[in-house]
């Protein structure tokens, strides 16, 4: 089979391409326009591998993407190419407008014209799996779970472009909780704590801390997405979820006390945490009710928050390289989305 696999460069992107290469004999083709969270160094372990193949290209380009498409010939189209930092939808929501909504229109065009002229087999075989976000439901309070049926609700700029992009699908959608694991971009909340802590920075939490994630493995995440684009229903939405709620402020201690084991400093890192100002609209809690995946197509996390965030940590302190160049572009671990005002 082949497969076109739009942002894998980023973080959710490349570790798909990783398992995939690993773990099946698809081809691969990498759509990628390598805007800042890009970075091909994620992939360097399936490079030279004869079944990946890069292509530096926008999905907003209908010309390109038509041509790639007619050139390429792929079974099957994993949609990820996005702007995902909300903080950075607040400060510029454009690129969120023209990526997410108008990118993935444009993807789609393109898709439903390459598909038109299949033959009949290679139609009812084709798939398109759009991967989205819980952040489309908005809040919840302190009870309950999002599920398929949960209403949309979006409080940023980054989960209303999302919400727009599901809206456009007619095809497969899932939505999952947030994911971590090695290769995440810095300005996401885990690799941003490591980075600085070890830096010998604050470690800013938001509000008073009791925002609620549900935190997912990023391989344990990718195995679900191969796993619902293999067997997954048409027109259908799955969500996916860790079972893994914390705190952000639990969090931040949990990643604190694995540093002092694993890299101590003089002091205790929790001495380093500081409470800032809320970021606007946060939403409250997060959690995913994924019993739909576990039901029909037998899908559970298998990688537990304790011990993925202990492989996450290491990975991040054994691959300072990896971080130094990410952080050698534009981004320096500064506060974004507050409209004023950095970490310091």
């Amino acid at each position: 089979m082949r497969v076109l696999v739009t942002g894998g460069a980023g973080f959710i992107g490349s570790a798909l391409i990783r398992y995939i290469i690993s773990n099946t004999d698809w081809r691969v083709i990498n759509l990628d326009k390598l805007t800042y969270a890009a970075n091909l160094d994620s992939l360097a372990e399936v490079a030279t591998n004869p079944r990946y193949k890069f292509v530096r290209l926008d999905i907003g380009d209908q010309e390109g993407v038509s041509a790639l498409l007619a050139r390429e010939q792929p079974d099957a189209i994993m949609h990820l190419a996005a702007e995902t930092h909300v903080d950075r939808s607040i400060d510029g929501p454009a690129s969120f407008v023209e990526t997410n909504i108008v990118g993935t229109y444009v993807l789609l065009r393109c898709a439903l014209s390459y598909w038109l002229q299949l033959e009949s087999r290679r139609r009812d075989f084709f798939r398109f799996l759009h991967i989205s976000t819980d952040e489309v439901f908005g809040s919840l309070g302190a009870e309950g779970r999002f599920t398929e049926e949960s209403q949309y609700r979006p409080n940023s700029p980054y989960a209303a472009s999302k919400a727009s992009a599901d809206h456009l699908v007619p095809t497969i959608i899932t939505n999952c909780s947030n994911n971590y694991g090695p290769y995440q971009f810095p300005e996401k909340l885990i690799p941003l704590i490591v980075t600085r802590a070890i830096a010998g920075k604050s470690l800013p939490v938001y509000g008073d801390g009791s925002n609620v994630r549900d935190w997912l493995y990023v391989e344990d995440h990718v195995r679900a997405l191969v796993h619902v684009l293999e067997n997954g229903s048409v027109g259908d939405i799955y969500a996916i979820g860790g079972n893994a709620e914390r705190k952000n402020i639990e969090l931040v201690r949990m990643v604190c006390r694995l540093l002092d084991e694993l890299s101590p400093a003089h002091d205790p890192f929790e001495k380093q945490i500081e409470l800032v100002k809320d970021r606007p609209g946060h939403d409250r809690r997060y959690a995913i009710d994924a019993s739909k995946l576990r039901d029909k197509l037998g899908w559970v996390p298998e990688v537990t928050f304790e011990i993925g965030l202990r492989k996450t940590v290491r990975w991040y302190l054994e691959n300072s390289q990896w971080i130094d160049r990410v952080l050698s572009g534009t981004y320096r671990g500064e506060r974004l989305g507050a409209g004023q005002g950095a970490f310091p």
